[in-house]
């Protein structure tokens, strides 16, 4: 049986917005805006398996944590025509609010997100609430994982930020 929000869902069009061309600059900008007190940037493909059973844990955390001060950016590495397919993978995870497309060489994105990554996918960075890159985790990470890397960050239930 599916729970009432599958069903929702299914009945409901969720329109998620293009995503919007990204370099790492642009990506880093959007962590340092003020705001959060932790920043998960994730990076996925449609093409990416682990990328997409991920996914959804990626969203129940931003519904979970988005008040207490949780930022999720999404930065999409597909190219090509495989940008249709993120857009449609975006709206059928019910994504309804803005999203990154790298539009950068390679070498220069990855090297400019830092941490060492080596460009495998999927690759979330954890960010403080300074924008200062605190963790990566590069490889498929469940719920559990991703919670235990931002809990110290979180402001308090009902808490604004100064920042």
């Amino acid at each position: 049986m599916l729970p009432i929000s599958a069903l929702i869902a299914g009945f409901l069009a969720v329109t998620a917005p293009p995503p919007a061309a990204a370099t790492a600059d642009t990506v880093l900008r959007e962590v340092r805006r003020p705001g959060a007190s932790v920043t998960l940037v994730n990076l996925w493909a449609t093409w990416c398996q682990p990328c997409r059973e991920e996914f959804p844990d990626l969203l129940r955390l931003r519904r979970a944590y988005q008040a207490r001060g949780l930022r999720l950016v999404l930065v999409n590495a597909d190219f090509g025509e495989g940008k249709e397919e993120a857009v449609k993978f975006l709206a059928d995870q019910g994504v309804d609010f803005p999203t990154l497309l790298k539009d950068q060489d390679d070498d220069t994105f990855i090297n400019a997100l830092g941490g060492g990554w080596s460009g495998a996918l999927p690759a979330t960075f954890v960010f403080d609430g300074t924008g200062r890159l605190v963790e990566l985790v590069d490889h498929k990470a469940t719920y559990a994982t991703l919670e235990s890397k931002i809990r110290p960050f979180l402001r308090e239930e009902g808490k604004e930020t100064t920042r």
